[in-house]
């Protein structure tokens, strides 16, 4: 894909070129400036963080409409979770709407996948908490009509794979994602056991780890979501809410863990 047809100076598009430069000029045309948000520099050059952040909001929105039209139709709950994830971001209006164009061209047949994720990948390679948190987000947004069937399960696959991720760390997000949809539509019904369950499926460990094991996969869990760590790697700041939710999610499960066994 070629780039933009005229200079648009520090533009997400002209930053990035190519499918992700493309798609998002046409989602934002020449107003891109006015909903960038600029997160603490620490260190990551400005322009370098533009095109992180640029590379992040566009594969997120663009990848999330492909997933949910692969399996032919996009359903109320695909366009629900979409909208929901926009919502937490507490996105602007413009950067709304710029996010649901994005939505829409992924669910073009011409939509350039493959393309679209090596470019995000050159991007934030060297930055994989991101790629991971884009990879949490895909698979929340397939498991908005439940259980993710077979053909999103192959389409999420080669997404994870395309980004270097090994098949075990799909499987280990893929029970994390499902418990923890789980947890949040059974509710008050559950004991307090199950929701213990529940907690060493949040922290990826069985029940029976040691306290050590315990809390060496809190301090790496919180290492990896961190909103403080994730802005040094140039997260959005639409981003950022939901790495405060995941978190806090996190130290809760710690917390659960840490009170019943009594450390």
């Amino acid at each position: 894909m070629s780039w933009w047809g005229k200079t648009l100076g520090g533009t997400f598009g002209f930053l990035l070129g190519g499918p992700l430069g493309g798609l998002l000029g046409t989602a934002l045309g020449h107003q891109i400036d006015n909903g960038l948000k600029k997160i603490a520099s620490l260190g990551l050059p400005s322009e370098e963080r533009k095109q992180i952040q640029s590379a992040f909001f566009t594969a997120t929105f663009s990848v999330m409409g492909h997933l949910a039209k692969a399996d032919g139709w996009v359903s109320p709950n695909e366009i629900r979770i979409a909208e929901t994830i926009m919502s937490r971001m507490q996105l602007s209006p413009e950067r709304r709407r710029a996010a649901i164009r994005l939505f829409n061209q992924g669910k073009q047949p011409n939509f350039p996948l493959n393309e679209m994720l090596d470019q995000f990948y050159r991007n934030c390679r060297y930055r994989r908490v991101l790629v991971r948190v884009f990879l949490q987000i895909q698979l929340q947004a397939a498991m908005a009509d439940g259980p993710i069937n077979r053909t999103k399960q192959h389409l999420l696959w080669h997404i994870f794979n395309r980004l270097g991720i090994s098949q075990r760390e799909f499987k280990a997000l893929l029970s994390l994602l499902q418990g923890k949809r789980e947890q949040e539509t059974t509710g008050r019904g559950k004991t307090q056991q199950h929701h213990l369950k529940q907690a060493y499926t949040v922290l990826e460990i069985n029940e029976s780890a040691s306290n050590a094991e315990v809390k060496r996969a809190y301090r790496r869990l919180m290492s990896q979501h961190h909103p403080d760590k994730l802005a040094v790697k140039g997260l959005p700041e639409d981003m950022m809410t939901l790495a405060t939710e995941k978190a806090k999610t996190i130290g809760a499960a710690y917390e659960q863990i840490r009170k019943n066994r009594g450390f």
